[in-house]
């Protein structure tokens, strides 16, 4: 059965005691959520992957898609997330085929907690489950153990406490599909502007009944640099100034008495006053 190699696990042990440091894991820090509204639900995510205290990605895409009515949002290991939700697409796509039916949500939460289950956590994946089927609207979340909860709006990732904070103050029942895009986008901004794993934009997935799915890159790009307030490009050879100063240097021998003309600072003094050309 395929999995995870464990054969060298030894060895990477008494390389560590030794001194050798362990490769770092990709991981996206992140912010996830995802709110149900009348005739659907929306997910959304910030698009910073980091590698320790580096940034390694400004906007990466955490929102993956499982089926034309199903998609996920992914926190954690970003590697894991990606192909977790991608191996999952695909068997989806086969019991699909083989069932005549259209997937279900359930059926796509059923099989990541079974796979996530069978690795006990080693598979860093942390997942927000959302889709339309012919049951309803199905909003699960997935941790890397295979624990799930089945809720009307959901947070997880680094910046899940900050984006809780805006839904338990802001969510009510029977939200419009606008209300729960802005929701989701203000959740996502609180885990940007509160926790260092989060950051750079906010991607958002709409998915409707009887509509087709809309993934909305970069909605919101609340970290955008704005126009700076001057140019810094000048033509070779030139610089910019902001004070002119004249000094008129007369010849006297060897010496060179320097002196200051129309200076606006009178608390200004000569620099120099006689300094010896050969020195």
């Amino acid at each position: 059965m395929a999995g995870f190699d464990f054969s060298n696990y030894n060895r990477n042990a008494a390389l560590h005691a030794k001194g050798v440091p362990l490769p770092k894991a990709t991981s996206t820090g992140t912010t996830i959520v995802g709110c149900i509204f009348d005739n659907g639900v929306v997910i959304a995510a910030d698009t910073r992957a980091t590698s320790g205290p580096i940034v390694a990605d400004k906007n990466c895409e955490k929102l993956h898609y499982i089926a034309p009515q199903i998609w996920c949002a992914g926190a954690g290991t970003a590697a894991d997330t990606e192909f977790t939700t991608a191996l999952i697409s695909s068997n989806i796509e086969l019991h699909s085929l083989s069932t005549g039916r259209p997937p279900r949500v359930i059926t796509c939460m059923t099989m990541l907690k079974q796979h996530l289950f069978r690795y006990q956590g080693y598979i860093g994946a942390y997942l927000v489950v959302a889709g339309v089927d012919p049951t309803g609207v199905g909003l699960f979340t997935v941790h890397a153990h295979g624990s799930t909860d089945k809720l009307p709006y959901v947070t997880m990732g680094s910046g899940s406490l900050a984006a809780m904070s805006v839904f338990e103050s802001m969510w009510k029942p029977q939200l419009t599909r606008d209300e729960a895009v802005e929701l989701c986008a203000e959740a996502i901004k609180a885990g940007i502007f509160n926790d260092l794993g989060s950051g750079s934009n906010v991607d958002v997935c709409v998915i409707e009944k009887d509509k087709p799915t809309k993934l909305l890159r970069n909605y919101i790009k609340p970290n955008e640099r704005g126009a700076k307030e001057r140019s810094y490009r000048f033509p070779k050879g030139t610089t910019a100034w902001l004070n002119e100063k004249t000094i008129k240097k007369e010849d006297i021998g060897r010496y060179v008495t320097v002196h200051e003309l129309s200076s606006e600072d009178k608390d200004d003094v000569v620099v120099v006053e006689k300094m010896d050309v050969d020195s």
